[in-house]
């Protein structure tokens, strides 16, 4: 089995928390750090060390005892199995609130993924520039995508539309789509699909929260009714 065929395999969660020691590496590599241990790289991700070696040796790296892992070399490696040697192009759809931001925060975090393109349909948007990405009509989408061979679509539209615009992306020949409207879509087979849903994931963590207030009362009245 190849490199590529190897990393093909990789787990998904695997894939996420590479990406997750990447930044934690860049940050230590800043601040003149040039080793780090598994312990360490844990406590930054809120993990497991064990997940941490396990995750490392899936794609065939290990430290030294002595010094740990080297930063420089594990950035480097995890750049090669997630970038793009020749870059990967993105679009958002929706310029709303969200779709904005986004193009904000992600604007030169990445120079081999980067967001060259909007599309909205409101007559307001369209033509407006945010942080270099232009804005255009939703109607020439196919045509915008496949002018600048953008592979990856980022839906930011109102939950109502979410449907369509993937359809639109699938047929204007994109890779990859990232939903983040609370509505799932579905796409053919061969087009990968991350769909984050903020709702669910804010109930989740009051979910956790709920559950440690209602423990922290529990203690509290067998601390009363003991006391």
């Amino acid at each position: 089995m190849n490199a590529i065929e190897t990393f093909k395999q990789l787990p998904h969660k695997t894939i996420e928390r590479l990406s997750q020691y990447r930044r934690a590496l860049l940050i230590c590599l800043d601040n003149n750090k040039d080793h780090i241990f598994s312990h360490e790289i844990a406590k930054i991700q809120h993990i497991t060390p064990v997940q941490v070696r396990r995750d490392l040796m899936l794609i065939g790296y290990s430290g030294t005892l002595r010094k740990g892992y080297n930063i420089q070399e594990l950035i480097d490696l995890i750049a090669e199995i997630i970038d793009s040697e020749n870059g990967i192009k993105v679009a958002i759809i929706g310029m709303g609130n969200l779709g904005r931001a986004i193009i904000n925060y992600f604007s030169g975090r990445r120079h081999k993924l980067s967001i060259v393109a909007g599309f909205d349909t409101n007559p307001d948007k369209i033509g407006s520039t945010i942080s270099e990405v232009r804005c255009y009509d939703s109607n020439r989408m196919a045509e915008i995508i496949q002018k600048e061979n953008i592979e990856i679509g980022i839906i930011t539209v109102p939950a109502a539309q979410a449907t369509t615009t993937a359809n639109q992306l699938v047929n204007a020949g994109i890779k990859g789509i990232l939903n983040y409207t609370p509505k799932p879509v579905d796409v053919p087979d061969g087009i990968y699909l991350e769909e984050y849903d903020m709702i669910t994931t804010l109930e989740k963590v009051a979910f956790y929260v709920k559950m440690e207030n209602e423990e922290n009362q529990t203690k509290s009245r067998t601390k009363s009714a003991s006391g």
